[in-house]
């Protein structure tokens, strides 16, 4: 296993009062639980089997890093990495951050930018059910407690992701095999699920994703689950107000990936509706989480017509009372031309658009990327492209070098109104 970065291993031993072998331990020892956690049953964003590629990918770029400038290699653009993100969003009273998880805290080179850039980290995987509790008789807590001491030691904020996935493909199997009496039974189990790990990090973790994608994106209509058979969709407001309880101060939202594509319209109607039936019971919702992944059209798509389009849906949540957390950043590029230069020119000038867009509205809080580095973006294993090149869909390239995507951040953060 590789060596922790020093000022990291530093400030966790600091923080936890654990001496160095016993960090290099912990961490050792979350890598061997989340290796032998239930594996998901299809690659997707949150996919446990895209691990040793993306890794492999990363240890490969510090070797290959100046592959894009030697001779013969493709031609490269890159952005400037001036000023910490950080410092910019802060400025104008956003959050910006990434999703993380345990492997990239043994990553010094990585971290580096971490550290630099965001304010906040959101667990990529530690903190769902398929990790914590992958059997009805074991909660698997070291992930999530990593990544919570990391934050920690390295004063940055945290966000919860998430409590109930109601989609079965990412339900433990315990779960869907359940055939649940009644409503009691299953509110019983996901209750004291909820309860277990809403309340753990109360004081520290600022925001819940309380419920991820139960918006069936096909027919706008909520999945059917083992607990929504029993329950029907109010285990939706239950979900919220037994996170409210076990983590009071804490911002809860409802995350979900649809978007200004064409394709998305059944799923913004079908989630626009849930929200609204949140609202009208009670349900103690405070946010909306827009993941803002890009993977049905291209960035050309994003035409004024899809613009209007767009607006039209956040502003109908924001009319509702929510706020709106931009929660899983990131662009793909599968369907554009190979040329480096000219896929990292179009996808800037998206970035741009899409984000001086929705920090137009004050009520956008955080911005956070899925990953900040082509070599540890899960979008390498999701659709790849037809050519077999690599993706460039993050603010870094393989050898965590800036790219024109971290520029245009730089610059739609700031030319963002400051939020009160």
């Amino acid at each position: 296993m590789s060596h922790l970065n020093n000022h990291a291993s530093d400030s966790l031993c600091r923080s936890t009062g654990m001496d160095p072998v016993s960090i290099h331990d912990m961490i050792a020892l979350s890598l061997s639980l989340c290796q032998g956690r239930q594996e998901p049953k299809s690659t997707g964003r949150n996919s446990m089997s895209k691990f040793t590629r993306r890794h492999a990918l990363a240890l490969m770029a510090s070797a290959t890093g100046a592959a894009c400038t030697s001779a013969g290699g493709p031609a490269v653009q890159l952005g400037t990495g001036s000023e910490p993100l950080k410092d910019l969003a802060a400025a104008k009273g956003i959050r910006f951050g990434t999703a993380m998880d345990v492997r990239e805290v043994s990553d010094p080179a990585y971290l580096d930018i971490v550290l630099r850039d965001c304010a906040v980290i959101v667990a990529e995987n530690e903190h769902k059910m398929y990790t914590i509790q992958p059997t009805p008789d074991a909660m698997n807590w070291t992930p999530g407690d990593t990544l919570v001491a990391f934050a920690k030691a390295n004063n940055l904020g945290m966000r919860g992701h998430t409590l109930l996935w109601q989609h079965p493909q990412w339900l433990p199997d315990w779960i869907n095999d359940s055939d649940f009496a009644n409503a009691s039974e299953a509110e019983a189990v996901l209750g004291g699920y909820i309860t277990a790990v809403a309340s753990r990090d109360a004081d520290f973790i600022y925001s819940w994703d309380v419920v991820n994608e139960t918006i069936d994106p096909k027919t706008g209509d909520i999945r059917e689950t083992s607990f929504t058979r029993v329950m029907g969709p109010d285990v939706l407001e239950f979900a919220f107000r037994t996170a409210r309880a076990a983590a009071p101060d804490a911002t809860l939202a409802y995350n979900d990936y649809m978007s200004w594509e064409p394709s998305h319209e059944k799923h913004r109607t079908g989630v626009l509706r849930m929200l609204e039936r949140l609202k009208r019971n009670g349900a103690p919702i405070d946010a909306l989480g827009i993941q803002s992944h890009s993977n049905d059209a291209p960035p050309s798509a994003f035409t004024p017509t899809q613009q209007k389009v767009w607006r039209d849906f956040v502003e109908e949540a924001i009319g509702m009372g929510l706020d709106i957390y931009l929660t899983e950043f990131d662009v793909n590029d599968s369907m554009m031309a190979p040329g480096i230069v000219q896929r990292d020119q179009e996808i800037a000038a998206f970035t741009r658009d899409y984000l001086d867009m929705m920090f137009s509205y004050r009520e956008t809080k955080d911005l956070l990327m899925w990953g900040l580095a082509d070599s540890h973006s899960w979008l390498q294993g999701f659709k790849p492209r037809e050519d077999g090149i690599e993706k460039r869909p993050t603010l870094y390239d393989s050898s965590y070098r800036p790219k024109l995507m971290r520029d245009a951040v730089a610059a739609a953060l700031k030319a963002a109104p400051t939020r009160a």
